[in-house]
């Protein structure tokens, strides 16, 4: 982030001659001067910090006069433990971004331009500290002119490490899938613009791995993309390349421009617009092909954040799909000979450079909820920043769950979260999983003392981690979920967390999903959770919510769930599906809030197939997010230990509305109805403060109503922010749960 150059500047602003020296730990100054002056630089260095820098811990030793002539850059110190603090990757600045569109400066056009405020970091070092090195910049020896301007004091690449020009630093290529060369330098540039203004499918190697490019106005070109990475439905990103473009074909507030243009650059969830916002500039006017984000009012979307992308961008004037390079639930392609293998029948060409990626970060993807940008995909631009507890931990490893998967390690009070690492079904997932446990252990310089996993023994993660050979201890799933808000906002017991999401494995063996937990320090209890139902088929009604409608049905009227009601099941489905409720077989019972949404979904209509995770959630809270309305259904809280919430009232009602009421209304009244379930258990379980967790909190509506609620009721609530509600956050809370055991 340019701190050792921005010390530099203090020190001479207050006459102050001495060092500064990286080392493992952090940074080491020494400054000899007047003591009101040096008083004045300890201000400065609290108070006027460059972007990105933050002070977490600061000591002031006196020590004998060295008579130091000036003031340096010492070589950096790498003996003792390594910091946990390390940068993630930062967008290109806006002044390279002046740079490479400069006909005068000599980084006009070149697709590696960065400063000591912008560009690659996390996926491109070897070691620490932080030094060109001890990074895949080693073999790129800078050239006299780039030399000049890093050792220039007032010059914003002094002693920036990725500096690089056009006659020393990386170079690009552009590949056919067989890996022999078409083109080269801006060459390679013109013709991967030519591939994808005539509708080709372009690879191109960005800063944390690859991504598949294609014109987002070209219907064909996306079918053509769908079709090869075997994603027929789920939403593409996009990239646009200013926020004026983002802003004609979405709605973008003030909280959402910031997280779009922020150094992270994340992939941003916006509400699409109905019709482009033409502005003033009649001639950027593009409409978006059908095929990017089918029955989707939101759509992802990202601003360029490399030069690369600026480059290509500002020369095909439309907006591209940039979604990540992998092949369904495979990991993201990081290295150039992985990418054209396993990428070779997805992408025309690929646009590839000669800067090695030492460990793949994936986009980010955040989302507005409840008034706060909240991090749902955590990885690029947020990865490795640690989290600080109050108290140190014992140094151990946390797998986290087998979908979304993220893997922690800490040292002492600070947890590193891994980058989004994705879900744990193949082979290639499970060995990224392995190699990114190495990569923290080494990079770190940490030796956990045990392993902590989720309680089912079923997960990937969980069997992955008996293997390692140390002590492992396992952590409830739920329990996990609403740890992770605690220890993303410091809190501490005791704590009502309420916890939805699809499904994880209760202690009594299970699947839980609706919960509400009482946590103590010693702890949990099950305070609440939702009547449990029946899911025909068991991980076929994940992806089918017909079939949870199903299970919703037969738990209300035995027999008769499928009479006068339309759910598409063929006559023989009908039977055997009839005969396995009616027999418990195959027909696991649940408690969880994410497949309530889904059955739900299914009775409106509105999605009896899940192409893709959470897809028929989302549409429901699309839908009702279409109408104003506070109206709810009826419910009943049964007395039992753990209470049970019934929602057979709400259903039935629900369903006698189906043919009089809108379908709008209808799920509005449904989450409605949620929220005040929240609001009412809340007050019985009488705890002030409150965490939600899970991957229904991924739905800003149902965020939105429930906080209203429950702080009209005097509840303090916390949601997350930095960390994911959904799976991303388990490793996270399963490391926090050292600090309550029994």
């Amino acid at each position: 982030m340019g701190f050792r150059p921005f010390i530099v500047r203090l020190a001479r602003q207050y006459e102050q001659n001495g060092w500064i020296t990286n080392t493992s730990e952090g940074v080491a100054i020494a400054i000899e001067g007047l003591f009101d002056q040096q008083q004045e630089f300890l201000f400065s260095l609290n108070n006027n910090l460059p972007p990105l820098a933050e002070i977490r811990s600061l000591s002031v030793t006196q020590q004998a006069l060295q008579n130091f002539a000036d003031f340096q850059i010492k070589d950096s110190i790498s003996d003792g433990k390594r910091s946990t603090f390390v940068l993630p990757d930062m967008a290109i600045c806006p002044d390279c971004t002046d740079d490479i569109f400069n006909p005068a400066s000599r980084y006009y056009h070149y697709p590696f331009t960065s400063c000591c405020h912008c560009g690659p970091r996390y996926s491109i070092m070897i070691r620490q500290p932080y030094d060109r090195q001890q990074t895949s910049m080693l073999d790129f020896t800078i050239c006299h002119d780039c030399e000049t301007d890093y050792q220039s004091i007032d010059n914003r690449r002094f002693h920036a490490q990725t500096i690089a020009c056009p006659n020393c630093g990386p170079q690009i290529k552009l590949l056919d899938p067989g890996g022999q060369v078409l083109a080269e330098s801006r060459a390679a540039l013109s013709a991967a613009i030519n591939a994808l203004q005539s509708g080709k499918i372009v690879a191109i190697k960005s800063i944390g791995g690859y991504q598949l490019l294609a014109d987002a106005t070209h219907q064909q070109a996306i079918e053509r993309l769908r079709q090869r990475k075997n994603r027929p439905h789920k939403p593409f990103a996009l990239m646009v390349s200013d926020l004026a473009a983002a802003q004609q074909i979405c709605c973008v507030n003030e909280m959402e421009q910031v997280a779009l243009a922020s150094p992270a650059a994340p992939i941003v969830l916006l509400k699409r617009r109905e019709t482009p916002n033409l502005g003033n500039n009649q001639s950027t006017v593009f409409l978006l092909a059908p095929g990017v984000a089918p029955d989707s009012n939101l759509l992802g979307v990202m601003l360029a954040y490399t030069p690369l992308h600026h480059l290509l961008l500002h020369d095909l004037g439309f907006p591209v799909v940039a979604t990540s390079g992998n092949i369904h639930n495979e990991p993201i392609c990081f290295e150039d000979q992985q990418a054209l293998t396993r990428l070779g029948k997805v992408a025309d060409c690929f646009l590839i450079h000669n800067r090695p990626i030492l460990r793949p970060v994936d986009d980010s993807i955040v989302r507005l909820i409840n008034g706060k940008i909240t991090v749902l995909r955590r990885a690029r631009g947020y990865t490795p920043l640690p989290v600080s507890l109050k108290t140190a931990l014992p140094s151990t490893l946390a797998v986290g769950g087998q979908q979304k998967n993220t893997i922690a390690i800490n040292q002492d009070e600070h947890i590193i979260l891994s980058q989004h690492l994705g879900d744990l079904d193949s082979e290639a997932s499970r060995q990224q999983f392995q190699a990114t446990i190495s990569d923290l252990k080494h990079f770190f310089q940490i030796i956990p003392t045990g392993i902590i996993h989720d309680l089912h023994a079923g997960y990937s993660s969980s069997q992955l981690a008996s293997h390692l050979g140390q002590t492992l201890e396992p952590v409830q799933h739920h329990y996990a979920h609403a740890l992770s808000c605690l220890a993303e906002h410091g809190l501490e017991p005791p704590v009502l967390g309420i916890v939805w999401d699809g499904s994880g494995l209760g202690d009594d063996n299970t699947l839980w999903g609706g919960e509400f937990l009482r946590i103590t320090r010693s702890g949990f209890e099950r305070f609440a959770h939702f009547r449990t139902f029946s899911l025909p088929g068991g991980v076929k009604a994940i992806q089918e919510p017909r079939r949870a409608a199903l299970g919703l049905r037969h738990e209300i009227s035995p027999g008769n769930e499928f009479e006068n009601r339309n759910l598409p099941f063929t006559s023989l489905e009908q039977t055997l599906l009839s005969q396995a409720l009616n027999k418990s077989i195959n027909c696991p019972r649940t408690s969880s809030l994410g497949r309530l949404f889904d059955g739900v979904a299914s009775l409106l209509g509105l999605c009896h197939i899940n192409h893709y995770e959470g897809q028929a959630a989302m549409m429901l809270e699309s839908l009702a997010d279409s109408v104003t309305s506070d109206a709810q259904y009826d419910y009943q809280l049964l007395s039992a230990k753990p209470v049970i919430i019934d929602w057979q009232p709400m259903l039935e009602q629900l369903q006698d509305d189906i043919a009089n009421s809108s379908p709008a209304l209808i799920a509005m009244k449904f989450h409605n109805t949620l929220a005040d379930i929240i609001r009412v258990i809340a007050i019985q379980a009488e705890l002030e403060t409150i965490v939600l967790s899970g991957g229904c909190f991924q739905n800003a509506l149902l965020v939105e109503k429930a906080v209203s609620k429950l702080k009209t009721a005097g509840f303090d609530v916390y949601c997350h922010e930095k960390i994911p509600p959904n799976d991303g956050g388990l490793a996270l809370g399963q490391l926090y749960a050292l600090n309550f055991r029994g």
